[in-house]
Order: structure tokens, then sequence, then C-alpha cells
């Protein structure tokens, strides 16, 4: 193939994506930043096109043609897994590709906060995962049903777009549906789990009101639900998800999401002072009487005191998660200071 030494160069670097676009050389993420491959001539379209064909099955260029872009999956055996999205702009033909290592990574591994230890013991409920295109959101689920699927004895199944981590089974079984491959929609696929006899459902991303309903739905009625949401900020996925829907729906989507509502986490990762990598940065929310009360009434504005006051139920701000990180030296101030918002901003 002929991004193999790209691909193989992405790996030993650590970057987390591959951009291949005509007009220009080969970029790698690493770190958060972006870096040329400066010995690669810049692409022609031919090349581009050459080079992101050959990383498509028939099928997968067929949809490509039709539709104009396209997610897909990419296993290179000993090298690892990417997801990729080929599209087309000015130029011509381009792709996104995200490196998925191999290992799904344990909480431990990742570093995630220890008071994140109990979501794989929830019997039901909806946790949520927040935060901007890549903090870490699927890692981060995929840690969460690696520790189940290694301590308990569940029926798993995810619906992802495509399937990225790969779980053997374990204590649990774990079955993957890839949508476009294995189901047509999301929200197909998750009506379909309902009547599965699953104990756990991942959604790799709630995307629309129905499946939002459905994953409220499936946990209400005693399933552990995990899901991802692109949002800054705890009460902001709260406010998110109820004005997706219709006014005249709101009022009960309020009631049934304060009841259902386990955790949300909103990450995001942040540079290392020393050069090593990156951080994670974490605000997270733990759903309780007075938090349920608050989505009721319609008065998640008041939810930032109650993380303020929570810390012995587990909570954190971001900006309590970002000046521990500044206070022990793993961030820079101007690091520090680039990821909060405005309303969040250092004394």
């Amino acid at each position: 193939m002929k991004l193999d030494k790209i691909f193989h160069t992405a790996v030993e670097y650590r970057a987390s994506d591959i951009y291949i676009t005509t007009g220009t050389k080969p970029v790698l993420r690493i770190h958060g930043d972006l870096v040329f491959v400066e010995e690669h001539p810049v692409l022609t379209r031919e090349q581009a096109e050459e080079y992101i064909f050959e990383t498509m099955t028939e099928p997968q260029k067929k949809t490509f043609t039709e539709k104009l872009d396209i997610d897909y999956a990419l296993e290179i055996p000993g090298v690892a897994r990417f997801r990729a999205n080929a599209f087309y702009q000015r130029k011509g033909i381009a792709a996104a590709f995200r490196l998925i290592p191999e290992k799904v990574q344990s909480m431990v591994e990742l570093g995630l906060p220890q008071q994140l230890k109990k979501i794989p013991s929830y019997q039901n409920g909806i946790v949520l995962i927040t935060g901007p295109t890549g903090c870490g959101k699927s890692t981060t689920l995929a840690a969460l049903v690696n520790e189940i699927n290694n301590t308990q004895k569940k029926h798993i199944i995810t619906i992802e777009d495509p399937i990225e981590f790969i779980y053997e089974n374990r204590l649990s079984v774990v079955e993957q549906r890839e949508v476009g491959t294995h189901t047509t929609s999301f929200r197909k696929a998750l009506r379909a789990s309902l009547r599965e006899n699953p104990d756990v459902i991942l959604i790799g991303e709630l995307r629309d009101i129905e499946t939002m309903a459905l994953a409220i739905t499936a946990a209400e009625t005693g399933h552990l639900v995990l899901a991802t949401l692109h949002t800054s900020g705890a009460g902001k996925a709260i406010d998110r998800v109820i004005d997706s829907f219709p006014s005249d729906q709101q009022n009960q989507i309020r009631v049934q999401f304060s009841e259902s509502l386990k955790c949300i986490v909103w990450q995001n990762l942040l540079k290392r002072k020393d050069g090593q990598g990156r951080i994670g940065a974490y605000e997270i929310l733990f759903n309780n009487h007075a938090i349920a009360n608050m989505i009721r009434k319609s008065k998640t504005y008041q939810i930032a005191s109650s993380l303020e006051t929570g810390i012995n139920e587990g909570m954190q701000t971001m900006k309590r998660s970002v000046s521990a990180l500044l206070e022990q030296g793993f961030i820079s101030e101007e690091e520090a200071a680039k990821n909060l918002p405005e309303e969040m901003e250092m004394e």
C-alpha cells in the first residue's frame, strides 16, 4: 500500500491523525500540532486518489463515488487500525485517518480520574462523554467497556460509525455493529438492541433526537447506555440534549433525563509542559437529587455551583482540573489559559 510508510511513521511518532490532501504534502498531527512530511512531494490529484482509493473496499469506493464522502475503518495488521473519512474539496480528493491503537488501554493506563471507576458498576442509566473532536472521547468509552468486559458477565452491544476499538470476549459477550455495514443507522440499531437483551449499550455518537430519545428510554428500562456528545461543559451537554427536542416535548424529556442520567464527563487533552504528549483534563458531574431537580426545573445554569460544592461526591469543574495540572507542573500557564472558556479564566 502506497501509504504504508506514512502509516508506520505516524505510529512511530505517536501521531493521532494523518491528512492526505490533494495539493499539499501529507500531514501528521503529533501532540495536537500539524507536522508536514517534508521528504514527501506535494500530492497531485492522481496521487491523492491512488493513495486514498487503495485504502477502500470496492463497495466503499462505490458509496464514496455516489455520496462524495464516507466514514470507514481500515486495519493494517501489526501496525494499527484507523478511522477514516474521505471527502472531496476544492483541489480534489482528501482524507483524514485517525489512529486507533490495537490495544484498548485500561482506565489506569489512561490516567482517568479515580472517581470514574464507579461508572462500570452502574446497572442502568446514561453516561455521556463529551468534548471536542480529537479529545479522546472514544478512547475513554473503550476503557469503560474494557473494564466491564474484564470484570463482569454482561451482554454488551456497541453501535459505531465505523467500528473503532476491537474487543475480545472476556467475562462479557461483546457484539459490535457498524453503521452502514451491519445496520443502516444508529437509530435502527438502537431500536433493535432493545429486543436483543443487552446489559450495556455503547452508542458512538448521539446524532439526532430519535437516537437521543431511544437512548434515554433504554437507560430508563434497565440498560447502561454509554455515549458521546460534541459539547463543552456538563451543563451544556444537558441543554444540548433537551434543546434538540421540539418545545412541546421538552418538559417530558427533562423529567426522563433527570431520572436516567448518571454521569457526564467533559474532557480535553492539553499539551504537557515537558513535551511528552498530552494529558487529560476532566469536568465531572454525577447526578444527584439537587441536579435532577435543576434539570426538571430548567435551571441548568445553577449546575456550575453544584460542581464546585460536589467535591465529596467526586465532582469537579474543568477549572479545578486544569488548575491542578498547572499546580502539579504538568502544563504551562499559557496552555492552562488557552484551554478554559472565557467565563472560567484563571485568577
